[in-house]
């Protein structure tokens, strides 16, 4: 479905959801951004303490990638909840940070960098 869905849909369909719920009050721009923090906590939870092997066993598992499934939808849902309650373009933004990374790390300087990082 990501291939059929765009960002507009999404922030509308977590707005229409909040709206029936008369949630409007309790999301502020801090509590939205503490309930995305809180949620990637949790997300991280899945994975700390995991090497890359019990990762990939991890997302194996129906049940786990389930759980991790949770916890990124809720992540998104607080990310497209704060930018719909302030009318930031998502893909404007993300384009604009692709183009500074872009600058910050070009290819030429960062390619090839984490070789020896990827070994251990």
């Amino acid at each position: 479905m990501d291939h059929k869905t765009n960002v507009k849909d999404l922030k509308d369909k977590v707005k229409k959801f909040c709206e029936d719920r008369d949630w409007d009050q309790y999301h502020n721009a801090k509590d939205l951004a503490i309930g995305i923090i809180t949620e990637s906590s949790e997300l991280l939870e899945h994975f700390r303490f995991k090497s890359e092997k019990q990762v990939e066993e991890m997302m194996k598992d129906p049940k786990k990638r389930q759980e991790i499934s949770d916890e990124m939808a809720d992540v998104l849902y607080f990310l497209l909840r704060l930018s719909q309650k302030y009318d930031i373009d998502l893909t404007k933004a993300l384009d604009e940070k692709m183009k500074k990374n872009n600058e910050k790390y070009p290819v030429e300087k960062a390619k090839g960098l984490n070789k020896k990082y990827n070994e251990l």
